[in-house]
């Protein structure tokens, strides 16, 4: 900014300061009002930050400010005022904008504040400035808590934020272009504040009791002054290089003599010794041009070989959103003196100052009392210095307080809140990535300094080592966080340092895992299973609340209250009440109700003074006709009153329409608990491997391999060797087989350095040894290079491709022996009819229900199902058309007809052939409603053969037959239908789908309360938000699942999700739903149970058209009746009992067939 160009009155403050002549500086009279006046206009700056710009480009700082504390600091006022002007002068320039702004007029604003902040950190090198600082500073301490003043704490903490404000300016790029072991500038203001004296101040801040309220302005300032440094450097800083430095060092002068050399040959051999002034022209046979011809080459044949069609064409653009995210600037080397004085200061801070200060730290970001993302402050502290105390010689001691379970914890805590925010707050996506960086270099030190103390001489720390490890390794949350970051990758957002340090940690954390394993022959960890379940939050109580008990139970709590308080109200709950609306369009007689039912529901939630003024407001309201009491009503009444309020049967609204609800804003009822279940389990490390067997996780290795040129030796070793453990120990080499893993490949093996990689060499040449092997056995490996493939596909393309796309589980003799026994005992077992009750049903229906079955039996005639019964029982789980081949081929059945239900057809009485051969369950089950199932896909494999066979069937019967299917044939094929569902749902579980089980099952019931509430039947999509869901949804067990309940695929490539059909009523989704419950699974393993009943029951046309008789067709309403009844929650106990006695009553003729048990 132009001095020439500075605000008139700015200028003549600015004037009034003083004057520097020579090295002295004279005050004028009024410099303290002018230092005041200038603390006034920075309060009072625009956007733009226009004061602030003035002032640094008038050099205010420099040529007046600094002069005037170094020569006039015994003016103990004045000195105040320069110090509070140049914390506020100095401040950070994103603390002065918010951000880093967008617009381009004010990034040059932002940019023109740097540059001062610059021009001030240069300034502040000075020795006698700092000196100044620190003898205030040193002063001031001296004095004791009870000596100091209010204005000297302020002082403390000025001169801390003053000296923070200056480190933390960053360095010019431009300016500041010094090779390593150079003096930068900020080396110089650390080589200044080391002559003062001012990091012992720092250091008794960081260790006195007594300034423990300085701990975070501490912390702060020597992570600053530490920010160009790493503990390596400042650990070999004055000391002789080792054996190992030089050999690496040798390692890589001699790898970079090699690719010179290598070029140099290469260039050789691409060219002739005699130049030609003739490049020629080439034709390339077989590499087609734009036309049909073959390509013409200008140039000469020995730069063919770079050769590409995208020569010429202009660089397509990569958006911004998916540009990768750029690494923080490198780290360099300060002068000698500089790293000698931060490494005593390193020295004596970890033995006098680490533990106490972090602990206090610690404490104040858990109790909350620090400034937003301080807790960077200490994850950096923990990191560096622990990585310094690990080189300089470890003890453990040192570190003590950052060794423990808790420390673990907090680190894995700000890690997943940090990646939460990362993925929220998309803006400052960049931001959250730094952070959640910092944290995971954290993390690695904790593993680091766990690995080192494992390796102690001293007992103890090692047992100490040991318990830590069997912490971390027990607790999920800690062996699955590197899992999850891996698998979250994104490169957008994180850079390359951060994944560099992912992979280096993941490979510590296995290597200390497997070690840990080894030495124990079984080690149980927690596992940790999380159940979610929709809860509809309701303001309404329900049943459970408003029985007798519960309401004679908040009676006696209210009424006890409100005696308690002597029916005096407070001020607050009298101006609160507020019984009507009168902007409401709402007429006053509703509202009367409305106030009412509040009234009721204060009760009911046990606020009785609330109550008691919601009852007085509306009485003042309402006056007439003394509803809510009289004026002079004693508290007794009012008591009474409020005792019929709660019992009476008010009418309630009808909940609002969800439209509604998202109109008005007002949140949604339904909310979902979260339930975890915790147990433990036996820890097998290679099922552990075998998690890291995904593209998702091998992609972000395969990203870090690309600049294996650029990485250490030690991140390409951790990159090659969790490859290794996916392609040998876990022999999944096929993970590997993508185009882009060979070209890589290529690219190492075609390196003039190559000898310098031979670990990753080695293994390049076994992947492509192991591809070509199948290649020569399977044509279709050449294209599954297009693809990266998941476990299945891995298992596909080695051991070949199977129809279900997973190998069949083979036939045991055991498992033979059982479907052999079972075959001829359900065969052998026809013509048997049960006449007693099934246990499954309520013991009140068992005299009506066995009434009906006993008055239905003569009429009904026994039907076999071999093929159903056999699913129930067998423990083999297999589908029902696997059951069928394995029958055929054992010799068991000559043709697949004979497994069909058999239907005994009367040709004289054809509506009556449906109902023969039913059992007395699947009556009994027809009386109280099945689930029905909407037609399946055509392309289901398990029904393909049993649908062509009955549709053999059907087409041989009479056209009158086949017009019109009976309600015994559905409900005999739907009996079927749920013991193979739940043989489905059953092996799922044993699978660990619970949790997607559980999804489908919740669909399932919001589709039927929207399609009950809305009348509206659309297909509506099943949207997978979780990545257990997606998992499953690609599963081809799941989708059988869906097809067997309705679920319909997409259908073309236009939808991308499975979809419930409009056809499928809410009684048939409940059923389905129902069928998916946990409390299934012992029906599906085999127990002898009768099936549920479901609420999809037949149509009563068809039911009363299969009877023969009034009498049959009015014991089967009745029955039917009586079932739907007793599945709706009746209003009280004595109403059941009411119901079931005049139910008896009406059973009471028919229950005196001598067939029936227990009849006279």
């Amino acid at each position: 900014m132009d001095l020439y160009v500075m605000n008139c009155e700015l200028l003549a403050t600015c004037s009034a300061l003083g004057y520097l002549e020579e090295d002295t500086y004279h005050r004028e009279p009024d410099c303290l009002e002018s230092v005041k006046d200038l603390i006034r206009y920075l309060r009072h700056e625009d956007d733009t930050r226009d004061t602030r710009q003035q002032l640094g480009a008038g050099q205010i700082l420099q040529n007046d400010l600094l002069p005037i504390i170094t020569q006039h600091s015994q003016d103990k006022a004045l000195f105040d005022a320069c110090i509070r002007l140049m914390v506020n002068l100095t401040q950070p320039a994103l603390l002065c904008f918010g951000k880093v702004p967008d617009d381009p007029t004010v990034r040059h604003h932002f940019l023109e504040v740097v540059s001062y902040l610059q021009a001030y950190k240069e300034a502040f090198a000075n020795e006698k400035v700092f000196g100044v600082l620190s003898e205030t500073l040193y002063t001031l301490l001296q004095l004791d808590w009870d000596q100091r003043q209010e204005e000297d704490n302020l002082l403390i903490e000025r001169i801390l934020l003053l000296v923070r404000n200056v480190l933390h300016v960053p360095a010019d790029p431009y300016e500041e272009k010094n090779v390593d072991d150079d003096a930068s500038v900020h080396d110089k203001l650390l080589w200044a504040i080391h002559m003062s004296g001012l990091d012992d101040l720092i250091k008794f801040l960081a260790s006195a009791q007594s300034e423990q309220q300085w701990s975070m302005h501490v912390l702060e300032v020597i992570s600053l002054m530490f920010r160009d440094q790493t503990p390596e450097l400042l650990v070999s800083a004055g000391q002789a290089r080792s054996a190992q430095e030089k050999q690496r060092d040798a390692q890589e002068l001699e790898a970079l003599r090699q690719k010179e050399q290598a070029e140099k040959r290469s260039r050789t051999l691409q060219r002739g010794t005699r130049h030609s002034r003739f490049g020629g022209s080439y034709v390339v046979q077989g590499l087609k041009s734009i036309g049909e011809k073959d390509v013409i080459y200008h140039r000469g044949l020995h730069n063919f070989k770079n050769y590409t069609h995208d020569e010429g064409k202009a660089v397509r653009r990569v958006p911004k959103r998916k540009l990768h995210a750029r690494d923080s600037e490198g780290k360099r080397r300060s002068a000698l003196n500089v790293r000698l004085f931060l490494r005593e200061f390193c020295v004596d801070f970890l033995e006098n100052c680490y533990n106490r200060l972090m602990y206090l730290v610690k404490e104040g970001l858990i109790r909350e009392q620090a400034q937003q993302h301080d807790e960077t402050y200490y994850l950096w502290a923990l990191s560096f210095f622990m990585a310094f105390n690990r080189g300089n010689g470890f003890r453990a001691d040192l570190v003590s307080e950052t060794m423990s379970i808790r420390a673990f914890h907090f680190i894995e805590r700000n890690i997943t809140n940090y990646y939460e925010m990362m993925l929220t707050d998309r803006k400052e996506a960049t931001s959250w990535s730094r952070r959640m960086h910092l944290a995971l270099k954290a993390y690695q030190e904790l593993l680091l300094t766990v690995n080192e103390m494992d390796r102690s001489r001293d007992e103890n720390i090692r047992q100490s080592a040991n318990v830590i490890k069997s912490n971390i390794f027990y607790l999920m949350e800690y062996r699955e966080i590197f899992l999850t970051l891996l698998r979250k990758f994104d490169e957008t957002k994180q850079p390359r340092t951060f994944l560099r340090d992912l992979v280096e940690s993941t490979h510590l954390f296995l290597r200390m895992l497997e070690r840990f394993c080894k030495g124990r022959n079984n080690l149980v960890v927690q596992k940790k299973r999380v159940k979610r379940k929709k809860s509809k939050g309701r303001k309404n109580p329900t049943a459970a609340e408003t029985t007798p008990e519960a309401l004679e139970e908040t009676w006696g709590a209210v009424a006890e209250e409100l005696r308690a308080t002597g029916f005096q109200l407070s001020e607050a709950l009298t101006e609160g009440a507020v019984p009507f609306d009168a902007a409401s369009e709402t007429p006053l007689e509703e509202q009367r109700t409305e106030a009412m039912v509040r009234v009721q529901d204060a009760l009911l939630n046990r606020r009785g003074p609330e109550a008691l003024g919601l009852l007085r407001a509306a009485r003042s309201v309402w006056p007439e006709g003394d509803v809510f009491g009289s004026a002079d009503v004693e508290p007794e009444e009012e008591l009474q009153l409020l005792k019929q309020i709660l019992i009476a049967n008010l009418p309630r609204p009808p909940p609002p329409e969800p439209g509604m609800e998202e109109e008005d804003g007002e949140l949604e009822e339904e909310e979902e608990l979260e339930s975890v279940r915790v147990s433990e389990t036996e820890f097998n490390f290679l099922d552990f491997i075998k998690r890291f067997a995904s593209p998702n996780i091998v992609r972000p290795y395969l990203l870090l391999l690309r600049s294996y040129s650029q990485n250490s030796p030690h991140t390409n070793h951790c990159i090659t060797r969790m490859l290794h453990r996916l392609a040998v120990d876990l022999k999944m080499d096929a993970l590997l087989f993508q185009l882009s893993v060979f070209c890589l490949f290529n690219k190492i093996l075609g390196d003039p350095v190559a000898t310098a990689y031979k670990e990753l060499v080695t293994f390049a040449k076994f992947v492509l040894n192991r591809f070509f092997a199948l290649a020569a056995i399977n044509n279709k490996a050449f294209v599954e290079l297009l693809f990266w493939k998941s476990v299945g596909a891995v298992r596909e393309m080695t051991e070949g491709y199977s129809k279900e796309g997973s190998k069949k589980a083979k036939w045991t003799p055991e498992e033979e022996d059982e479907l052999r026994t079972l075959y001829v005992e359900h065969r052998d077992s026809e013509g048997k009819q049960r006449t007693s009750l099934p246990s499954s049903f309520p013991v009140l229906l068992s005299p009506i229900l066995s009434s009906i079955w006993c008055f239905m039996a003569p009429v009904l005639e026994s039907f076999q199902n071999v093929l159903g019964n056999i699913l129930k029982k067998v423990t083999a789980k297999r589908s029902r058309a696997r059951l069928v081949d394995k029958l055929l081929s054992m010799g068991l059945v000559s043709d697949r007809r004979e497994l069909h239900k058999k239907r005994r057809r009367n040709p004289n009485a054809p509506g009556k052939s449906a109902a023969m051969g039913m059992t007395e369950e699947e009556f009994l089950a027809d009386l109280t409603g099945g689930l029905t199932e909407e037609p399946m896909d055509g392309d289901e494999e398990e029904e393909e053969d049993e649908e062509e066979s009955e549709g053999e069937e059907l087409a041989r019967q009479a056209p009158a037959a086949r017009g019109k299917k009976s309600w015994m044939a559905e409900r005999e094929s739907m009996v079927e239908k749920n013991a193979s569902l739940r043989t489905m749902v059953y092996t799922l579980r044993q699978e660990g789908m619970s949790g997607p089980l559980l999804w489908l099952q919740n669909c399932l019931n919001r589709t039927a309360d929207d399609r009950e509430e809305e009348g509206l039947f659309q297909p509506v999509p099943i949207v997978p938000l979780t990545e257990e869901n997606e998992d499953a949804m690609e599963k081809k067990s799941f989708q059988r699942l869906l097809r067997k309940i309705g679920v319909r695929a997409p259908a073309d490539e236009q939808e991308s999700f499975w979809r419930i059909p409009a056809q499928m009523r809410p009684s048939q989704l409940r059923g389905a739903a129902e069928v998916l419950s946990p409390s299934q699974d012992a029906l599906a393993a085999g127990a002898e149970e009768s099936e549920q009943p479901t609420p999809g029951s037949p149509i009563l046309e068809q039911q009363q058209g299969e009877a023969d008789s009034h009498e049959q067709r009015a014991q089967a309403l009745r029955a039917l009746l009586l079932a739907r009844k007793m599945k709706q929650p009746s209003a009280s106990a004595e109403h059941t009992g009411q119901q079931i006695r005049h139910w008896l009553s009406e059973m009471a003729p028919y229950s005196q067939n001598p067939m029936c048990p227990g009849s006279k």
